[in-house]
């Protein structure tokens, strides 16, 4: 096959990797499809089902049945070669009767890192690797980062006006944007593991932090507050709907005893946090402690001393930043509080990845230079 086609069929396998987002964590989220070469025509799809199995190869061949033999598999990670709670992926492929591999990245895991593709070619099995590279390791930016550094993938994001503003001087805020960007903020709830604010956003504001797009109700992910004195109402909606959508609390050690109890009596979970050398809350450490609880992909949307603090240590990978045509003015809320840069040349730089269009408002979206 030309390269033209082996490029489509993984943008098809990208395409339905993406279903697996906010869903299979710690897991990647990959998609998988079986064509029938010699006819041109696909015979199976499959992609990572919620909490990670079964695999997409799995599911791709199960839908291909007899049709896998003598076929090529497109999957946008190099199939796994260990035994974990599903059996490899490569031998699946191999008992699979598949002829030929096509994969867009090597997977990092050391319990991978090459394995997948030795088991393959050790069979006979043609492996094409690098395909659509770059747009794989986009979609599995958090997967990778929990990988190679132990925390999930940090996104920040933003709603303001055009001069940086998310609210008046009076504290009001609703709404700067439109409803379709809105809504496109939840679609980008559904696809993260877990959503994070400071404790004064969730004080002042009260926020739901749930994904309310009509068929993605059961798509919200883990609720998380940056509270180190658990200043946080027990009355709040995240503490009083902890039961229905997970809600975990980033907290020093030290608080009082009977407040940490009424708050894990309600359902929290308290993760202890230990202060940095300037008394606030170690953020390396935190994201650290999250990606151990198999957190990949984390949202931040607020407030402007949390991500601040975020970008000071280094640790935001991404900031989707949606802007309405508005302009508040010096005495509004600013989105984002001093980062202590002294020349431009400190500033954080950011690529441009994408620019959309929704209704009056717009995204952007950018990857932090490193």
């Amino acid at each position: 096959m030309t390269v033209a086609f082996d490029e489509q069929m993984m943008r098809i396998a990208l395409g339905l990797a993406e279903r697996g987002l906010g869903r299979v964590a710690p897991n990647p989220a990959v998609g998988c499809v079986i064509v029938d070469e010699a006819a041109g025509t696909i015979v199976g799809r499959g992609w990572t089902q919620p909490s990670g199995r079964p695999h997409a190869e799995a599911e791709a061949i199960a839908r291909a049945g007899a049709a896998a033999k003598g076929a090529t598999a497109y999957v946008t990670l190099e199939p796994c070669a260990h035994t974990g709670k599903t059996p490899p992926c490569a031998q699946a492929l191999i008992d699979a009767g598949i002829s030929r591999v096509v994969s867009a990245l090597r997977d990092p895991d050391p319990r991978v890192v090459g394995a997948g593709y030795a088991m393959l070619a050790d069979a006979g099995i043609d492996v094409v690797d690098g395909v659509l590279a770059t747009e794989a390791a986009l979609l599995n930016e958090g997967f990778l980062t929990r990988v190679s550094s132990g925390r999930p993938m940090v996104s920040v994001k933003l709603a303001s006006s055009l001069d940086g503003r998310t609210a008046t001087h009076t504290g009001h805020s609703q709404w700067i944007t439109g409803e379709r960007a809105r809504n496109r903020a939840h679609l980008m709830r559904a696809r993260t593991d877990a959503i994070m604010v400071g404790s004064a956003t969730a004080i002042v504001d009260d926020p739901d932090l749930t994904c309310r797009l009509p068929g993605l109700g059961d798509r919200s992910p883990r609720r998380i507050v940056a509270d180190g004195r658990l200043r946080l109402p027990l009355t709040s909606k995240l503490v009083r709907t902890a039961h229905e959508v997970p809600v975990w609390i980033l907290t020093f050690p030290d608080g009082e005893a009977a407040r940490r109890q009424a708050f894990e009596d309600c359902g929290v979970v308290l993760i202890d946090v230990p202060a940095g050398p300037d008394g606030t809350m170690d953020m390396s450490v935190a994201l650290a402690l999250l990606g151990e609880r198999g957190v990949t992909r984390l949202m931040v949307e607020g407030g402007s001393r949390l991500v601040s603090s975020l970008m000071r240590a280094g640790l935001v990978d991404r900031l989707d930043w949606f802007q309405a045509p508005k302009i508040i003015g010096g005495d509004g809320y600013p989105a984002l509080a001093g980062l202590g840069i002294d020349t431009v040349d400190q500033a954080p730089g950011f690529e441009l990845l994408e620019v959309l269009s929704l209704g009056e408002d717009t995204l952007q979206s950018f990857s932090v230079k490193r």
